[in-house]
């Protein structure tokens, strides 16, 4: 049997590896065991600051429409009721910045929660991003954005020295950029180099494992902190991870490391990754997100048992 990262960490190793286990999220949580299972719940630090983030937040690319609205309310509501605080919105993902500021207003829990959203300056044209982040604080009901993201590195280079300077006047308290493009990589890679970034987002999943080769051991060297998206594969159900396993059983090891569900089995693979902070699933319903959320709970696998995740994986999808 592999070694696990269990809850018996000394506080020294915890403190070395910068993973916090059931602390530091106060008054945030108000949950019972039924809901965990009675497992911690899993942090890990921003590099740049040492602030500490759950490991699963959610993505609400799918808020851009005004359906289904108390459903996604309860979303809202319980994100932080079950200790996640991360999330993850764009510019140019419709309403959807103007749903989650509606929602946090009425349901006062904007502290609790740790907003990232992004803009982009097409063509290089700054102007378009300030009216952008105007926009954004508007729709989203804020004085500050915790995380304003470069949607798909459009415009970086000219954009990015604005981010910083709104950094230093309070607007914003982190900067990154983002892809889920795997050629973009390539981009990402450069600017990483190139400037002082907090975040970078990008995709990743035990199906998608391209960023493991250079983006994610670069994070690390410069100490950027990492969002991962799409870590089901996207929507379309021919890429889809949790389509693609359809109805075959979980591996009875995946115990091991407190998986009960496959969208479990495959957070864990991403936010046992060093480099990886959290991770943001598009999440629709309570019911997936507190599946979603008991990936940041518990045990998590250590490098001898990703790489038997990894060849369980690629075995398995050369059957489906």
């Amino acid at each position: 049997m592999s070694r696990l990262w269990t809850v018996k960490f000394s506080r020294r190793k915890i403190i070395q590896s910068g993973i916090t286990i059931g602390v530091g999220m106060g008054a945030m949580q108000s949950f019972s065991f039924a809901d965990t299972q009675g497992l911690p719940l899993i942090s890990k630090p921003i590099p740049s600051t040492g602030e500490q983030l759950p490991v699963v937040g959610m993505g609400a690319l799918r808020y851009n429409k005004r359906k289904e609205m108390e459903e996604r309310q309860a979303v809202v509501r319980r994100l932080p009721e079950i200790g996640g605080t991360v999330v993850d919105t764009a510019h140019a993902y419709g309403d959807s910045e103007a749903v989650i500021g509606e929602f946090t207003s009425s349901l006062a829990n904007r502290k609790q929660l740790f907003i990232a959203t992004k803009l982009t300056a097409p063509g290089g044209d700054v102007a378009q991003g300030e009216a952008m982040l105007a926009e954004s604080l508007r729709r989203l009901q804020t004085d500050h954005i915790d995380l304003m993201q470069v949607h798909n590195m459009t415009g970086a280079e000219a954009i990015l020295p604005k981010l910083a300077e709104w950094k230093q006047q309070g607007k914003l308290r982190y900067i990154g950029i983002t892809t889920s493009k795997v050629p973009e990589h390539p981009q990402m890679l450069d600017l990483m180099r190139k400037y002082p970034l907090d975040f970078i987002q990008v995709d990743y999943s035990l199906g998608n494992r391209d960023a493991a080769y250079q983006i994610l051991p670069l994070a690390q060297e410069r100490r950027i902190a990492v969002l991962v998206n799409v870590p089901f594969g996207g929507r379309n159900k021919k890429r889809n991870l949790i389509s693609l396993v359809g109805k075959r059983p979980l591996p009875e090891w995946a115990a091991e490391f407190d998986a009960t569900s496959w969208a479990q089995f495959l957070i864990k693979y991403i936010v046992s990754h060093p480099a990886v902070t959290c991770t943001i699933p598009g999440t629709t319903t309570v019911k997936h997100l507190e599946d979603n959320n008991r990936g940041a709970r518990g045990r998590l696998p250590d490098a001898a048992m990703r790489q038997k995740m990894e060849q369980f994986w690629d075995s398995m999808a050369g059957t489906i």
